[in-house]
């Protein structure tokens, strides 16, 4: 049976997270436009944070604007307050992903506030975005959902409740994000599996980083609970500043090749997102790429088994 499987780009923003370099504008208006133009409906293109804490970000408003020139696509970005929230709007921002944590610990190490605060928060951007922006897509995502490098487990029932209340306050879609790289197939397959049963009229999404080599695992993991929305960086980058040993998404070019491997359909160009890799090498020359199907290149019988 074929499944059409949607793999959003999210190296805009969570990628450039922990390079040093501050991108140029012009540059991360290029790699989005090229990754658009391989088949990507939705990119997460940069987050609406402080700059004098993340430098990277300080052109967000920017990002959107030259975002929403490219036709066909989604361009979102992630918030993590109100103030941020509002700015993505007013920018233009046709999606933002409000994050919040679902370890206590890491939520005060990212956003100074505890979880239940954070979801206080969201009730309160989604009120705002009601009544100004009414038409913008709010999904949510709930970070360190498999395990917390700063608190170690995280329970299941507080991610299922977080997911269910989040729902409940007008989310439009759930990203249970494996921040730090702690999740594990069985335990992706169980936690996407209950949240599952409890929402069934919200749309479920993966963000897994590949810390301990079991992050395509953890892929297959969520297919199997009939996850079909999945995050990846091209190249692997990313990580997560507020929390130690957070390194890379799963590279992007790995997870389509598995995915169309498998006989599902995300319609994107495996082998212009391996073209696009070498770009992105070139744009950010002290920075190591992840991922090994740049090396191996796809199977001679790739294209049949996509077929």
């Amino acid at each position: 049976m074929t499944y059409d499987v949607v793999v959003r780009e999210v190296g805009p923003w969570d990628g450039l997270q922990l390079v040093k370099q501050v991108v140029p504008t012009e540059i991360k208006a290029e790699w989005i436009s090229q990754q658009a133009s391989l088949g990507f409906s939705n990119i997460e293109v940069t987050s609406f944070v402080p700059p004098k804490l993340l430098p990277q970000f300080g052109d967000a408003a920017e990002v959107v604007r030259r975002a929403n020139s490219t036709s066909d696509l989604v361009a979102s970005a992630l918030v993590l307050n109100m103030k941020g929230a509002q700015l993505a709007m007013e920018a233009g921002a046709r999606k933002i992903c409000f994050v919040l944590s679902a370890s206590e610990m890491h939520n005060q190490s990212n956003v100074r506030c505890s979880t239940d605060q954070s979801v206080e928060m969201f009730q309160k951007i989604k009120a705002w975005q009601g009544e100004h922006y009414p038409e913008t897509f709010v999904a949510a995502a709930i970070a360190t959902s498999f395990g917390c490098s700063l608190q170690g487990d995280v329970s299941q029932y507080r991610v299922t409740e977080l997911a269910a209340l989040l729902a409940e306050l007008g989310a439009r879609e759930i990203v249970l994000a494996d921040t730090v790289g702690y999740g594990n197939p069985r335990q992706v397959y169980n936690v996407f599996k209950d949240i599952g049963r409890e929402i069934t009229n919200v749309p479920l999404a993966a963000h897994f980083h590949d810390t301990r080599g079991m992050g395509l695992a953890n892929v297959a993991a969520a297919l199997e609970a009939d996850i079909r929305i999945f995050d990846a960086a091209l190249g692997g980058l990313g990580g997560c500043p507020f929390a130690p040993g957070a390194t890379g998404n799963i590279a992007t070019e790995d997870t389509v090749y598995m995915l169309e491997a498998m006989g599902m359909h995300t319609h994107i160009d495996v082998n212009g997102l391996l073209e696009l890799r070498k770009n992105l090498e070139l744009w950010l020359p002290e920075e190591t790429l992840h991922g090994t199907l740049a090396n191996a290149k796809p199977a001679i019988n790739f294209i049949r088994n996509s077929a």
